[in-house]
């Protein structure tokens, strides 16, 4: 399902979908339609995936984050036309325990999993899981996506802990560096649309427990700027 991507203008109000291979008259439903009713529509599509189970993944991330050089595609630790700390290799470097940053990678619930109540299917929902270093990930822990003026942590490839400096919200965030910012609130934007009709249960400090547009204003600015900052990539597409 990460061949469908939601380019969004303001608040929701119109999608423009990237095709890549899909059936004939796949979308054929969602056509003339926008707002909530094009959400609505697009969730009728989508919501048959396949659930995976939590050990398939692992598999699974060979097919869909892999770099060219056929190591392990990890967000949190990619250095974009640059060398990286550390690389990992599939299934060799799978964690396991770690003891800092470069120790493994594990499976990242870039939505966090306690916000849907470790629930299925998103518990396994392979769109908003990536392959990232374990520590990294125990750093982000649940904390929401946001952008950090002054963090409290850095990481190897400069993604950042520490006190939002996004308006409207002040808790801790974590901000991802530039180049996949993008892809979460793409990421983001999919799991409001896939799970619109269980979404507002969950309990988190970026929803506002509405169907429609489901995101808290702060949070859902933010990510319309980095989806139109950061656009879809060749590894989103693939």
């Amino acid at each position: 399902m990460r061949k469908l991507f939601l380019l969004i203008n303001t608040y929701f109000l119109t999608f423009s979908l990237l095709f890549a291979q899909a059936p004939s008259g796949y979308y054929d439903n969602a056509l003339g339609k926008n707002g909530a009713q094009l959400k609505t529509e697009l969730h009728n599509i989508i919501k048959g995936n396949t659930e995976r189970s939590y050990a398939d993944l692992w598999t699974d991330f060979q097919s869909t984050d892999k770099k060219p050089n056929g190591k392990v595609w990890d967000i949190y630790s990619d250095v974009p036309n640059g060398t990286p700390a550390y690389e990992w290799v599939f299934a060799v470097n799978q964690c396991g325990n770690y003891s800092g940053e470069g120790s493994c990678y594990n499976r990242e619930h870039s939505f966090p999993k306690s916000w849907f109540h470790d629930a299925s299917p998103m518990y396994t929902e392979l769109f908003h899981i990536y392959p990232t270093d374990g520590y990294v990930n125990g750093k982000r822990d649940n904390y929401p996506y946001g952008e950090v003026d002054n963090p409290t942590w850095t990481s190897t490839n400069g993604s950042k802990l520490g006190p939002s400096s996004t308006t409207g919200y002040y808790g801790v965030v974590f901000e991802p560096i530039d180049e996949y910012k993008g892809d979460l609130a793409r990421t983001y934007f999919y799991m409001a649309t896939r799970y619109e009709d269980v979404i507002t249960a969950w309990n988190s400090e970026v929803l506002d427990g509405t169907k429609y547009p489901v995101y808290k204003k702060w949070t859902l600015d933010l990510l319309i700027e980095w989806n139109e900052k950061d656009p879809v990539s060749q590894k989103e597409i693939e």
